[in-house]
């Protein structure tokens, strides 16, 4: 526990209004998880105010709260912390409340546009066959040891994420491997945390509604290398970076630390030789100074995993892990869900499904399937509403140039319209999909069914952009939608003679 003082002292210009000695127990801005002696954050959101919230909170126990706003009312006995800035206020408060856990943990952060997930994956295998005991934030989920948790933002704000961090510390974590997204950094919700090694995996084109350039996107994910750089109380900092993209030299610029680069086109510090991509792996030869060569078999495929399993493995040794150990669990390490994951329904065709929702992800993916497919290659394929719209029509151009056979249909639409995301898809696919079978469906249960039915023997059904999620965001709400589970039951159907049917 805090006392309100100790919070108000950490802002400049905060002020109490009321009781100026009570105590915080916790920190909340969702309503609906106050508890008694909560400090409740006031959130002025798009679609809800916290304000609106104040008297629900003050029902569950909160004793205070937190506002920019001096008129607001509140029930009678609770106190106002008034502050000019609500985020940097809870960028001060909320690490120094939880007693800043990530000082007491190693932390890793990974950033790039794709290859994340796989990337910290690999590092939690390696640290905990070292004998660590590892958390893990990402996208998929919150990981302690073997324990799962929901997540719904790739990094989780501060209030969350501090939190978490804390717990993760209470149960005797060594270390935490974390994605850390664009947004987080550019929005701080990383503040207060001490990063040990950060690590850059690779940047195209993604998120631009939001930065607008791709320059501003890039120097967003630098400011991970800007965190390493930090002074602080933990010794032997490290950046990680991938040399071969261009942004690479960015990333280092702003490491003011140890540099661990590497590649396989440039010379760098980690660098992959003999390279063969297979149908059931990659086999490749690992080089560094600390154990010469490291030859590699792997059970994951695509030259993009060769890349994230350097990225881990640069993090692995950036941490001191012996090489006995990052070969053990290379070879023997298989998948990550929704990454390249295949689907077997006893069908004789194959299905994978791919969390690839952005123009250099679908190229990396479709030309891995090219090199594996022995025949047609169909490729189920939307766009997010609400997100970039000028990587639509680039991903209908690749989808049209590296499959056989093209369906378009919806991701996660959200407020927009899917057949106007579709026009903007149309568009790319018309420019380059020839005289190759191509079909447009809005419902996205209806094409991978469509999808399935089109299979012949040895085809390859590719399902591209929602991979783990096992929901679809519409205009009217949020619905259950696997597309492994979908795949399966369009399997089911195509054997049992039947077509795609609407569940009510």
């Amino acid at each position: 526990m805090k006392s309100i003082c100790e919070l108000a002292r950490l802002v400049d210009g905060a002020e109490i209004i009321g009781n100026k000695e009570i105590e915080i127990a916790g920190i909340e801005h969702d309503s609906r998880k106050v508890g008694k002696g909560t400090l409740f954050v006031c959130i002025p959101g798009v679609h809800v105010d916290g304000h609106q919230f104040i008297r629900q909170a003050a029902v569950a126990g909160a004793c205070a709260i937190l506002t920019t706003r001096r008129d607001v009312e509140v029930p009678d006995g609770m106190t106002i912390l008034l502050v000019p800035e609500l985020r940097a206020a809870l960028d001060a408060m909320v690490p120094y409340f939880y007693d800043y856990p990530a000082r007491s943990m190693r932390i890793i952060g990974i950033t790039g546009t794709n290859g994340k997930t796989t990337t910290s994956y690999i590092t939690r295998a390696i640290l905990r066959h070292a004998g660590y005991k590892v958390g893990l934030i990402g996208t998929i989920q919150i990981m302690m040891e073997e324990e799962v948790f929901p997540i719904h933002n790739t990094t989780p704000d501060v209030v969350e994420l501090q939190h978490t961090l804390a717990i993760m510390r209470d149960r005797g974590m060594d270390y935490v491997v974390m994605e850390v997204s664009s947004h987080a950094l550019d929005q701080d919700r990383v503040a207060g945390i001490e990063f040990d090694t950060a690590v850059f995996t690779n940047l195209t084109q993604d998120h631009l509604d939001y930065h607008k350039t791709l320059e501003n996107y890039m120097l967003a994910k630098a400011k991970l290398f800007d965190h390493v750089s930090e002074p602080g109380v933990k010794q032997g900092k490290t950046a990680v970076v991938n040399v071969d993209d261009a942004a690479g030299k960015t990333m280092l610029a702003h490491a003011d630390c140890a540099h661990l680069t590497y590649a396989i086109r440039q010379p760098a510090d980690l660098r992959a030789t003999d390279v063969h991509v297979l149908a059931g792996g990659a086999n490749f030869t690992l080089n560094h100074d600390s154990f010469g060569t490291m030859p590699l078999q792997l059970h994951i495929t695509g030259i993009f995993n060769v890349y994230n399993v350097m990225s881990a493995v640069g993090a692995a040794l950036a941490e001191h892990v012996s090489p006995e150990n990052i070969a053990a669990v290379l070879r023997t390490f298989t998948s990550v869900p929704g990454r390249f994951e295949l689907v077997k329904a006893g069908q004789d065709f194959s299905i994978i499904v791919d969390y690839a929702h952005t123009p250099d992800g679908v190229e990396n993916v479709l030309r891995t399937a090219r090199e594996i497919a022995k025949k047609k290659i169909i490729a189920v394929f939307g766009c997010g509403g609400d997100r970039d719209r000028t990587k639509r029509p680039i991903m209908g151009r690749l989808a049209a140039k590296l499959a056989d056979v093209v369906i378009a249909t919806s991701d996660n639409p959200r407020s927009e319209d899917p057949e106007s995301i579709l026009d903007e898809v149309e568009a790319g696919v018309r420019e380059t999909i020839g005289d190759k079978h191509h079909e447009r469906i809005a419902d996205r249960r209806e094409a991978i069914f469509r999808a399935v039915e089109l299979a012949e023997p040895e085809d390859l059904v590719i399902i591209l952009g929602k991979g783990h999620e096992n929901y679809q965001i519409l205009k009217d709400g949020t619905i259950h939608f696997d597309d492994k589970e979908v795949a399966c039951e369009a399997v089911a159907a195509r054997r049992e003679g039947k077509g795609c049917r609407h569940s009510s």
